[in-house]
């Protein structure tokens, strides 16, 4: 079973906040607030991904690296570039 199904409810409740904060930033545009309003807004949604990038990729690092006594070194080799190849594409 995979982390993201075992943690599936708990990964779904972030991303229905984020979802929030991103209507609130939404909201907040369409409302003409002002620049610091926006820029609070959007960091606040930033930290949220970015928090939700951390918590997911610990599970996946925990799983599939560190706690995978059963797996081969092909296989652990091949989580660790799939972590490294999501992490070159988010930190663009």
């Amino acid at each position: 079973m995979s982390h993201t199904t075992r943690e599936k409810s708990k990964l779904l409740s972030r991303v229905r906040r984020i979802r929030g904060q991103v209507e609130a930033l939404e909201r907040a545009l369409e409302a003409e607030r002002g620049c610091a309003q926006v820029l609070q807004q959007i960091a606040a949604v930033r930290g949220a991904i970015n928090g939700l990038m951390l918590e997911v990729m610990e599970d996946h690092i925990e799983t599939h690296l560190a706690g995978a006594q059963s797996a081969s070194d092909l296989e652990r080799r091949g989580s660790a570039d799939e972590l490294i190849e999501v992490m070159r594409t988010y930190l663009r």
